[in-house]
């Protein structure tokens, strides 16, 4: 096998950590976890990303789980550059903002009306906050490993980045920020129905991933699911599902459709903004109409509903409306890419559990070193996973069974020299 060229990406890091905070702006993507120097991504192609070497991979990575057509879709790149001759920004409401939001509200239904914004994070924000001001009430509950985004009062025990640094919560944030925050044992129901005969009264609302994606990929507890709905409903509390990562990706729609559970208030990002920065929050019109100029929950952005990145989700959603076969081909994908793995494990008698759900999945091995050298052996392979065994690995309607034919074959490989 021919060695990867590496000149210009190791020059380009190096110059990247003169200016840059570790030479990155999102502390995963320094490879601190998995060791060696970071891939640095000049372009995409479909299921392919190419890095400053020209090098080839097979993308799992997919800008962390936005990508979900696959990289510069003839359709998506038209739109976009269309949208891109009538200017950039211009701080109001425009079509592609209103045709996008009613695309959503037609696809999951319990959301009459939306807020946009401009990350996940922001819409997490958002919609705890709108729970605290329809409610009058000011605790939170949240659920160990689950991540969030970087709120200060969201930040305790979580998962993601924070698993992956072994950092329990950060630096920088008062005890008084996180004394509102009540943190769950994952998936433990009695725990919760104790929390809430303790403080069920100051409880505005819990925030729950209805697929956990940040601490590795969890799969939905339906019957917890539920049990949280029936505790949040009896105590007049909000249930908030974060589907930043879970929105659009398993169906046309919702997780929470697929599982029978109306929330509340639902979190999207990643995939509705076609790869373009954005999140969202949406629920029923009793809650959402306290959101200012309605009510007297403010919350504001510049760039929220930017026409470029409406246009980009609107025709993504509009792509997966009439693509939803391929839903399921990614999920027989994931399957197949999944139970080589494990075979290949068994076979070298490497302790290991991939989980996966639709078309995500994460591998964890009982030996965190030997994961560390299966990365970088699957990267000389020209397979790009998440680098760290927190994070959750995705596939696209532009992966081929061929695709995954050679990272099952890359994965053999890389597991007998792990």
């Amino acid at each position: 096998m021919a060695k990867r060229k590496i000149t210009e990406n190791k020059r380009l890091f190096e110059k990247a950590r003169q200016y840059l905070v570790g030479g990155v702006d999102s502390p995963v993507r320094s490879f601190s976890y998995v060791g060696g120097k970071p891939i640095l991504i000049k372009k995409g192609t479909g299921s392919k990303v190419y890095d400053y070497d020209g090098n080839e991979y097979i993308d799992y990575v997919l800008s962390w789980g936005a990508m979900i057509l696959g990289h510069r879709h003839s359709e998506v790149i038209r739109s976009v550059k269309k949208a891109m001759d009538c200017g950039f920004a211009f701080g109001t409401t425009n079509k592609p903002e209103i045709e996008l939001a009613a695309v959503i509200s037609g696809a999951i239904p319990f959301i009459k009306k939306i807020r946009f914004v401009n990350s996940g994070t922001e819409a997490v924000m958002g919609a705890v906050r709108l729970a605290r001001g329809y409610t009058g009430r000011d605790k939170i509950v949240k659920f160990e490993n689950a991540y969030h985004g970087h709120a200060d009062y969201l930040l305790a025990k979580g998962g993601s980045g924070l698993a992956t640094l072994g950092i329990a919560s950060s630096a920088g944030i008062p005890k008084d920020f996180i004394k509102q925050t009540i943190v769950a044992p994952s998936y433990n129901a009695g725990a919760v129905e104790k929390i809430f005969k303790r403080s069920g009264r100051e409880i505005a609302a819990v925030l729950v991933e209805p697929v956990g994606g940040n601490y590795g990929v969890l799969p939905p507890d339906i019957d917890f699911l539920n049990r949280l709905r029936k505790l949040t409903a009896k105590h007049g509390a909000l249930l908030i599902f974060d589907e930043v990562i879970t929105g659009f990706r398993f169906s046309f729609g919702s997780a929470a459709q697929n599982f029978g559970i109306i929330p509340d208030i639902v979190v999207l990002g990643k995939i509705i903004g076609g790869g373009l920065p954005i999140g969202a929050y949406g629920g029923g019109e009793k809650i959402m109409k306290r959101l200012a100029p309605s009510g007297s929950v403010y919350q504001a952005s510049t760039f929220a509903g930017n026409p470029v990145v409406m246009q980009a989700g609107l025709t993504t959603l509009n792509i997966l409306k009439r693509s939803q076969n391929d839903y399921k081909n990614t999920g027989n994908l994931t399957r197949y890419l999944v139970s080589g793995i494990e075979e290949a494990a068994k076979a070298r008698r490497i302790a290991l559990k991939v989980s996966y759900y639709g078309n995500m999945f994460s591998v964890k091995f009982a030996d965190v070193k030997r994961f560390k050298r299966f990365y970088r052996r699957m990267i000389e392979k020209g397979i790009y996973l998440a680098p760290s065994e927190f994070e959750a690995n995705f596939l696209s309607f532009s992966h081929t069974k061929k695709d995954v034919e050679k990272t099952a074959d890359a994965a053999v490989w890389a597991l007998r020299r792990a």
